[in-house]
């Protein structure tokens, strides 16, 4: 059997899960990324795609079972490659929770894995008890009017934004509960609202592409059992499958149209864990607009909130002045 995951710490992840779940991963499961040798006499192989893209067809003709994790990601040229060479493969799964709305998605996964079905829905899920409740706070952000000619502009505009980080700061210290914050920009945002909210006692993690999965996976274990721990951690590395049961909060920080991104990270927070039964997303979202014209990024909001109101999320919208 062979399991593909996006990510290191997915990896990581998927062998814990087996472990909780009694199972003798150490005797059945193999893991592979980084520089671990890509041979092994065990029955289940985790790996991430890119460590194994490249290898000939020899290497996947051993296997009788391929499982697409985040299934969603498997239009990439590089998973269609590996797809490809698994032509013989009888057996083929893919799973995710999200597909970015298009025909021309659906089709390319389809060719891959054979008919899709939608088993059920988020908000079934949630009316059922199995997901926490969710609460959407929008929080617009009201800047002096200016124009941007280009969006690059802009979003420098708005990560830079010393009262706008400040804000970001204050929300994350006041909220009660663990707390997620994703950005889209290591070095001129990350490491920015990092510092600024990296003081007092709490427990306060920075993670991006360069904290590798041991380091990652230690984070998600000790914020397992923390009461008030702040993640700031970048949209790659936790936006999509990480598992945090006890994840209270989450903000995005920074501004995204993409259904996929969207949801994803929202589906880190409505994991239920021990006394929770609600969660609440905190959309930090700018409106900088000089007429009657939008600005870049507050047209991305509108994206956003078409996907809450297809995933029948509740949602309110509150204006904050902060120009």
């Amino acid at each position: 059997i062979l399991l593909i995951v996006p990510t290191t710490s997915l990896v990581e992840q998927m062998y814990k899960d087996f472990e909780d779940y009694g199972w003798d991963a150490e005797r059945y499961c193999y893991k592979i990324y980084g520089g671990a040798p890509r041979n092994t006499d065990q029955s289940v192989i985790i790996s991430t795609w890119q460590s194994i893209y490249k290898l000939d067809r020899k290497w996947f003709a051993n296997f009788e079972v391929v499982i697409g994790d985040e299934a969603h990601q498997f239009k990439s040229k590089s998973l269609v490659n590996i797809m490809t060479k698994m032509a013989d493969t009888k057996y083929r799964y893919g799973f995710t929770g999200t597909l970015d709305g298009t025909q021309t998605h659906k089709w390319v996964l389809e060719g891959l894995f054979g008919p899709s079905y939608k088993i059920i829905s988020t908000k079934k899920l949630q009316d059922a008890g199995y997901l926490a409740k969710l609460n959407i706070k929008v929080l617009l952000m009201k800047h002096e009017p200016q124009k941007f000619d280009l969006y690059e502009d802009e979003v420098q505009y708005i990560i830079s934004n010393e009262k706008r980080n400040k804000f970001i700061k204050n929300l994350a210290h006041d909220l009660k509960g663990n707390t997620l914050i994703l950005y889209s920009r290591v070095a001129t945002h990350g490491q920015v609202l990092f510092d600024l909210i990296n003081i007092g006692n709490r427990k306060v993690f920075f993670v991006h592409g360069g904290v590798d999965a041991q380091e990652r996976e230690e984070v998600r274990r000790i914020t397992e059992t923390e009461k008030d721990a702040i993640i700031v951690a970048s949209f790659g590395t936790f936006s999509t499958g990480i598992n945090i049961k006890n994840l209270h909060n989450i903000i995005f920080a920074s501004p995204s149209k993409s259904r996929i991104r969207t949801l994803q990270s929202i589906g880190r927070v409505l994991r239920k864990g021990n006394n929770k039964v609600s969660a609440t997303l905190f959309d930090i979202a700018d409106d900088t607009k000089k007429g009657s014209r939008n600005n870049y990024t507050l047209n991305h909001l509108i994206e956003r909130i078409k996907y809450y109101n297809e995933e029948k999320f509740n949602y309110e919208i509150l204006q904050i002045k902060i120009g």
